[in-house]
């Protein structure tokens, strides 16, 4: 890339064959679902999320990884298409992390993240920490 630019893609193992085509499903409708205003987004999460036990950590994780590994979109700078894929994945699996956005001020940021009893899951130790929470999409039964 000219400039002096460049793009930093996330990477993750493979995900076992049988995982890659659900991966490959939370990842494109996570795509459209991205579009949405972030009320409703929150509000189709919020649907998507009911019945679903807690989703582990490991479980979160996976979920995460397989979308990073099937789809560039989600391996790269798409934080909210990541984040929502991941949990749609789990969701497939019976389970729901907590998803979350956020926002920092100094310098302005915003991010998406999934986590497990509050921790970001495949996240920088300090990165998502960083981010005050502004609406999340906790597990419900």
């Amino acid at each position: 890339m000219s400039g002096g630019t460049t793009l930093r893609l996330e990477s993750a193992d493979p995900p076992p064959w049988p995982l890659r085509p659900p991966a490959v499903l939370a990842a494109a409708v996570a795509r459209v679902l991205t579009r949405l205003p972030p009320a409703r987004l929150r509000r189709v999460l919020t649907f998507a999320s009911r019945g679903a036990g807690p989703a582990s950590a490991a479980q979160a994780l996976r979920a995460r990884n397989a979308v990073v590994h099937v789809s560039l979109a989600c391996a790269g700078p798409r934080c909210l298409q990541r984040s929502v894929a991941a949990a749609l994945l789990c969701r497939l699996g019976g389970t729901w992390p907590q998803w979350c956005t956020g926002v920092v001020t100094e310098p302005f940021g915003a991010h998406a993240w999934v986590a497990v009893d509050g921790e970001p899951v495949g996240e920088a130790d300090a990165h998502a920490r960083a981010f005050h929470v502004i609406m999340s999409v906790p597990p419900r039964r």
